[in-house]
């Protein structure tokens, strides 16, 4: 649940940045829920030792890939004035991340969660950087900040309990719901924000 664009304040774009995050937020919402939902019915109750469903492996692996996507997405949005490098860097961790989870597949899964865990943590980290150098170009931050916070936090907790008998894929749910509740703060902050410039 990662944000990676920051726009440049001499960007052409930077007027239209706050709709198209917005509407890519909304999104991502979407995505997270219906991910959580798929990961509750149908692969819950695997625990730390198990192997992963194909149908869990399919949802571990899609994750990190669609933060790709969506910070592709973003970098595309912010044009000239993207922090290209540490939006690239996430990219390049969401696509080993996904490389990871490819191969988590044919473990168990308490080897996911600890891949999960630390991209969790080092995504948070990066959120975190982004989001407080967006304050100036974008507005206020903070729905952001507390989710990268958040996202350091529960990456440390599950990279750190991923071998406990009690980690299932049910606490990789929790995190992503989390996510999207943070997406859907921002897109109201944003929403907020929009309507008072145009007053």
């Amino acid at each position: 649940m990662t944000q990676t664009t920051v726009t440049s304040p001499a960007s052409t774009t930077t007027a239209t940045t706050p709709s198209g995050l917005r509407s890519l937020y909304l999104i991502r919402v979407v995505f997270s829920l219906i991910w959580v939902a798929l990961v509750l019915a149908t692969s819950a109750s695997l625990a730390s030792t198990d192997r992963p469903t194909v149908i869990a492996a399919l949802l571990l692996i899609v994750y990190p890939l669609w933060d790709v996507i969506a910070t592709l997405l973003e970098r595309r949005l912010a044009g000239t004035g993207s922090a290209s490098r540490v939006s690239a860097a996430n990219m390049a961790l969401g696509l080993a991340t996904t490389a990871g989870m490819i191969i988590a597949a044919f473990s168990v899964v308490r080897t996911a969660l600890l891949v999960f865990g630390v991209w969790a943590l080092l995504a948070g980290a990066v959120q975190l950087v982004v989001a407080i150098r967006r304050r100036r170009t974008v507005g206020p931050q903070w729905p952001m900040i507390i989710s990268g916070a958040q996202s350091v936090l529960a990456g440390a907790t599950i990279a750190a309990t991923s071998a406990s008998a009690t980690s299932s894929l049910s606490t990789l749910a929790g995190y992503s719901a989390f996510g999207a509740f943070w997406f859907l703060v921002s897109v109201i902050a944003l929403s907020i924000r929009g309507r008072r410039e145009q007053r």
